[in-house]
């Protein structure tokens, strides 16, 4: 039996993806991953979201068995790591600009990077940000 198969409720596709993403942080530590381009323990903890370092560790290491992040050492600090998106944690795009745009327009107005981009194509809007990201790891 997998990590993953330990994991799952029940055989509902919902369900199984919130078994995943659906807690308080994990799609948070994305976001902060995503649009802001956060890439240590140190970021996401000094983030205003105020993670508990124990919750923010419990989830990295989830992200990480469930393929959505990866970790490496920071190439000047060998006691540091990076944590990078995979093609998997890039596939939340959607997701999030969708949370985003729902939060914006159903919980409190916000004033984030995707929602002043002026673009209609809901996709075309996701690859900017999945660009953006790529971009900025090289």
């Amino acid at each position: 039996m997998s990590f993953l198969d330990k994991i799952f409720r029940c055989d509902c596709p919902v369900t199984s993806a919130l078994d995943v993403v659906g807690d308080k942080w994990t799609l948070v530590i994305i976001k902060l991953m995503l649009l802001e381009h956060k890439k240590t323990f140190k970021d996401f903890y000094e983030s205003d979201e105020s993670i508990a370092p124990n919750i923010l560790s419990a989830r990295l290491k989830t992200l990480l068995k469930t393929g959505f992040i990866t970790k490496v050492n920071h190439p000047d600090n060998k006691k540091t790591f990076i944590y990078n998106l995979t093609e998997k944690g890039l596939s939340l795009t959607p997701v999030i600009t969708e949370l985003a745009r729902w939060s914006h327009n159903n919980v409190r107005e916000s004033d984030i990077y995707m929602l002043n981009m002026n673009v209609n194509n809901k996709s075309k809007l996701n690859q900017q940000i999945i660009d953006k990201y790529k971009e900025i790891l090289l």
